[in-house]
This record gives structure tokens, sequence and C-alpha cells, in this order.
């Protein structure tokens, strides 16, 4: 039986900003009576007339019934005071990402609300541990993060503090649930689910431009056109806003006691510091300005195939091979089938292709006397993948790099040439998503399930992180890991337990 609040609860909202007016949104769509108050003179009356006015055309796009939106509407008021939020049963504050202006919010409104009152926070990134610390009552205050824009975005994160009760938590996710949100559970952490985990997406990204292995724009269009993502990591930061995406970045770095693995950029520190923040000052690492082109994404000019069926092979039966396989069968093109005594996917004029497992393609080669190495990055479906990223080892001739390019080609990929980076550009992003979702999980920080729901939710990944780990093969992901650690001797690629121990069973990141 749901411990949601019902209806009839009062739900005041302090903040009447963006994320503020949202909750509001929310709250009142769902049938409660919301008293929205900031310290801003009028600021909250503003909003409950601009609510009014998205609840007038959401009637006139037959998005909500016209009666519906006119009862939502009236379960909106400004208050004028905080003492006015004496009726409530749920306070969410969405106000300044300051700890001590949230102290000090709860605290004046544990003399003002009854003594049942629940309180929630929709920080992002500050303790819910540290905000109730301040408390006579702590137990009744949980974390209730929502995601901008609140009233579109489904998921919300319920953040238990050491002092939260059981009681507060699972009420607050009925409730969250009855408004039609997906919630999860999270412990009160550093980023706690989605800031955390989404770190490497950003933090990989931003490597690889430091090593000039491939531009913004190739990243991004491998990212989105290879893996799925809706935006890539550098146009993604642009739009956060690059000092919002920094600043949490340091946040949780500085958090975790500068652990390696959420080291920020000396790069995004310069853009910063120039003031290229992004689309909101018209340059960041793209640039937004009146007449400024975009960039294009680099690809191999077209290399004709030249090999003829004998010399063209795909080997094995893994997934990159049997969609290569059906690529080439779709376009026209003969080849023949090999066993993959090696792990290569195919084989054209004297050059090996490998999907890459964590070594550069130098270090590959090297490993197997084959100086003819050629090895490609993940996609998340090789069948349909428009692009795909490839990078041959320092040793490979130049022809035999041109006829695993024009093998591609004729299966219908463009290819994006990167330098030969360790674990390529999606392998590496996708594999340390992974491997922080995993460490949460190890951590007791949420379950494997709430992990991956909070990723594709909050962040609208194409699939979950541990998902993708199973889809990969769990083995192969802390594979990647390790060969990541040895190319780089850094303990911020050390593989989570909860992987090893999964990968050592020959059991999924979500069975």
């Amino acid at each position: 039986m749901m411990a949601a609040l019902p209806p009839s609860t009062v739900v005041a909202v302090v903040g009447a900003g963006a994320m503020g007016a949202g909750i509001a949104q929310v709250a009142a769509t769902a049938g409660h009576p919301v008293l929205l108050f900031d310290n801003r003179p009028g600021a909250a009356a503003q909003a409950i007339e601009n609510l009014r006015s998205v609840y007038a055309r959401l009637a006139a796009k037959g998005k909500l019934g016209g009666d519906a939106a006119s009862a939502a509407a009236a379960r909106l008021s400004a208050a004028a005071e905080l003492a006015d939020l004496a009726p409530a049963g749920l306070v969410i504050e969405a106000i300044v990402e300051d700890l001590d202006a949230k102290q000090g919010l709860f605290r004046q409104l544990e003399t003002i609300v009854g003594a049942d009152c629940l309180f929630a926070s929709n920080t992002s990134s500050i303790s819910i541990t540290a905000i109730a610390g301040a408390l006579q009552r702590p137990g009744r205050l949980a974390g209730l993060h929502f995601f901008n824009p609140a009233p579109l975005m489904a998921l919300v994160e319920v953040i238990s503090g050491l002092a939260t009760t059981p009681a507060v938590a699972t009420t607050l996710f009925d409730t969250a649930a009855a408004w039609g949100k997906t919630p999860v559970h999270a412990k009160s952490t550093p980023g706690f689910i989605v800031n955390r985990v989404a770190r490497p997406y950003y933090g990989e990204a931003l490597r690889l431009l430091g090593e000039n292995a491939a531009d913004c724009a190739t990243i991004d269009a491998i990212c989105r056109e290879a893996g799925g993502f809706r935006m890539g990591p550098f146009e993604l930061m642009d739009m956060i806003g690059l000092d919002v995406n920094y600043a949490v970045t340091r946040s949780v770095w500085n958090a975790y006691f500068n652990d390696p693995r959420f080291t920020p950029s000396l790069i995004q520190q310069e853009l910063v510091a120039a003031g290229f923040l992004g689309r909101k000052s018209g340059r960041g690492f793209h640039d937004y300005r009146d007449g400024a082109v975009p960039p294009a994404p680099t690809f191999s000019a077209p290399c004709p195939l030249t090999a003829n069926a004998v010399d063209i092979a795909i080997c094995g039966e893994s997934v990159a091979a049997a969609a290569l396989a059906e690529r080439l069968t779709a376009h026209g093109v003969a080849f023949t089938r090999r066993a993959a005594g090696d792990d290569r996917i195919a084989a054209a004029d004297g050059v090996a292709i490998f999907v890459t497992d964590g070594r550069s393609a130098t270090r590959r080669a090297a490993d197997s006397a084959l100086a003819a190495t050629v090895v490609i990055d993940l996609a998340l479906d090789y069948a349909t993948a428009p692009r795909l990223a490839a990078a041959a080892a320092l040793q490979c001739p130049q022809p035999q790099f041109d006829a695993a390019v024009g093998l591609l080609q004729a299966a219908g990929f463009v290819v994006s040439p990167v330098a030969d980076a360790p674990g390529l550009v999606l392998m590496r992003a996708v594999a340390m998503l992974a491997n922080e979702a995993a460490d949460a999980v190890h951590q007791g920080v949420c379950t494997a399930a709430a992990a991956d729901a909070a990723m594709r939710l909050g962040t609208n990944y194409p699939r979950g992180p541990l998902a993708w780990a199973d889809a990969i093969g769990v083995a192969a992901v802390v594979t990647v890991l390790a060969n990541l650690a040895e190319a780089y001797g850094e303990d911020r690629y050390r593989v989570s337990p909860f992987l090893r121990s999964r990968a050592l069973a020959g059991r999924k990141c979500l069975a």
C-alpha cells in the first residue's frame, strides 16, 4: 500500500525560480494545494502568473483538459512571508545552492510548520546529512532532486541522509510516484547518482581532447552517431554551461578527497577563466556567435575497396563481426568467413581489424607481432550505426589502414579516424560510466536498477551504463578498464569491485 501524501496535503515550495516553479506545477497538477514563496518581492506572484499561462497553453494544445488546467491553476497561491507556510504538510526548497542558506531556511521552518510536516531539498550536490544536521528533528528531511524542466523530466532522486527516517524516504518516494515521476532511492553521497555517474562522459572526452586524439566536433559526432547519445559531451557541456559543469566536477572531486577519477580538466578551467561558458555566452567548446560556421567532424576520404572476396574475411561470431557481415551483404560485398583465433573481427589486404579492448592499436600490434593492426570503437548497434571511429597502430602501413577504412566504408560506415588513444572514444566513455555506476552500487548509494534508471531518465542516455556493460560483456569491460589502467598507470581507471566480482562469477550487472 502506498504511503504517498494525499492530494489534500498542502505542498509549499520555497524558491520561485525555474526549478521551484516547475516543482510547484508538478504538485498542483497532481492535485495538491500549493503555496509558493520567494524572498524576492513579487517573484512568487509572477511565477504563478506564468504557470497559469502554461496551464492555458496546455489546455489549448489538448495536453491537459480545460477543467483540469483551470483547477490546477487555482491550486497555486503566493505566500507573502515564510510564516504563511504554516499549513504545509510538505515543504520543498529550491533556493540557492548554499549550505548555510538551506540550513537557515529549514531552521526557520521548524518554528513555523507542524511537527508532522516533511522537509525536502531539491539540492543537486549538497549533502542531505549536512543540511539536516542543523535541525532539531533531522529525521524528517530528505532530498527530493528533480531534474530541469521538472514538469517534463521523469526522474526524481529521493536521497536519504544519515538521519533521514525510512518512513520519510518511503513517503517521498511514493509521493513522487503518485505525481507521475519515476523515483529512485539514493544515499547522500557527493553527486548522488546522476551527477556522480555522469562525470566520465565529460571527463574522458576532455582527456581525449587534451591528448589531441580528436577534436570536439568529431568526439561529439562519434558519441551521437555511434553511441546513440542525444548530444555529444562538448555540446552538452556547452548547453549546461561550462561554469556550471566545471563547478559540479570540482565539487564532486573535492568531496571525494581529490579522487583522480573525478579530476577536473585544465582545458575546461581555461575556458571558464576566459568567459567562454557555452551557449549562454556565445562561445564554449563550439562557437555560437552570429555567422559562426559549425565545425564538421573529421572523416576519411573514400578508400576504394580493391581486395577480392578471397582477401576479405569476417572473423568469428561476435556481435560486431555479425553486424559487419550483414552490412557488407546488404551492400553487395562478397567475403569469406573464418574463425577468429585472436579476436579479430575482419581482415582485408593483410590488415587485421579488432574492436578495442582498451589497449592502443600500437600496443596490440606489439603484443601480437602483427604490424598491420587497426582497432575500431564501440557502437550502440553495429548494425545501424552510421559512424565508427578507427585508429591504426604506428606500425601499420598506410595502405593497410586504407584497406581497413575501405572495408568499413563498403559496409556503409562513415569512418572517423582518431589518434591511437587507449580505448578510443566511445568504449572508453562507456566503460568508465559503467565503472562509476558499479562503484555507486558497490558502496550502497543505490541499487543497480536505480543506477541505470537514473542515467536513462536523468540524462537521456540511450542505455543504462550497467545494461551497456552487460551487453558488451562484464569481463570485456573489466579488460578495457584494466588495459586503460596499465596504459596510463593511474588509479583513475581502477576496476570497481562490483564489476570484477561479476566478471569472475560470470554474472551480469543487472542479474
